[in-house]
């Protein structure tokens, strides 16, 4: 929205075409017509939150931003798949989702991916091993009830157990659900930077190359995990059409009450969106 930023960092990432070996012509504008006939619009513009807030704390200051965007969205690239970014970004995607009345497949967001590289991360730390052969995996909403993991969590395909115990195994899951938080008031700023842009960027990879991976990603449930009229993270697949598919993992009892208590909180945040 201010003329000049979107243009200054276009050119920003253009002067490193020869060091990233690319010749992608990469433009700015604050024109929203600049996104016609877009494949993907990604969105991540929003009010930050600050130190002390909730994700879901920033929601009603978020929903005209993203009213307007995706208003544009129909206008200039009705046929895109959108990206969800911005939080709280499984409500927002949820909202998009209904705002624009399209397949599912054409409308997730991003969090599973970066709550997962954080947990892996955590584990490399304290385990010592290459963070290469460990393999994590996050569930639910993206806050403080996210769900991580550790009976689908292995380093080489050993499971995590073999390596730590459940205390350093609930304190690498507890880490992982306060990751932003452990960031905001070490860097005296308002949300990731690096971590946010590899997981985008791991998620565009898979759909612009028609990779079909399995990444977790915010998601439109319809009935999986016993789940309906919401979005929260899930494995899916992601290929050049899209969230083309969702993973339905067999819980045990524990994982299960914790992923209805993560569904039950974006609900709850659902339900203050206007009617």
């Amino acid at each position: 929205v201010h003329e000049g930023v979107p243009q200054g960092v276009a050119l920003d990432i253009q002067q490193s075409a020869s060091l990233f070996r690319f010749d992608t012509r990469v433009t700015g504008d604050t024109d929203p017509a600049a996104m016609r006939g877009s494949d993907l619009v990604i969105i991540t513009a929003g009010f930050p939150r600050k130190p002390g807030m909730s994700r879901s704390d920033v929601l009603e200051a978020n929903l005209g931003i993203i009213d307007g965007i995706v208003d544009n969205m129909l206008d200039y690239a009705p046929d895109a798949m959108l990206m969800m970014v911005t939080n709280p970004v499984d409500v927002l995607t949820w909202h998009a989702f209904t705002r624009t009345g399209w397949p599912r497949e054409r409308v997730f967001g991003q969090s599973g991916a970066l709550d997962t590289a954080r947990m892996t991360a955590f584990i490399a730390l304290e385990t010592g091993y290459s963070v290469k052969d460990i393999s994590a995996l996050v569930l639910g909403g993206h806050g403080d009830a996210m769900v991580p993991l550790p009976r689908f969590t292995d380093i080489s395909g050993i499971n995590i157990e073999h390596f730590l115990d459940a205390e350093k195994i609930e304190q690498i899951a507890e880490r992982t659900r306060q990751g932003a938080g452990e960031l905001l008031p070490l860097q005296h700023r308002t949300h990731a930077y690096a971590s946010l842009a590899a997981a985008i960027a791991a998620m565009v990879d898979a759909i612009g190359h028609n990779r079909r991976r399995i990444l977790p990603c915010v998601a439109v449930l319809d009935g999986e995990y016993g789940q309906k009229s919401l979005a929260m993270g899930v494995p899916a697949v992601l290929d050049e059409r899209g969230l083309t598919g969702i993973i339905e993992l067999k819980l045990d009892a524990s994982e299960k009450a914790e992923f209805r208590k993560s569904a039950d909180m974006v609900h709850s945040d659902i339900s203050n969106l206007p009617a």
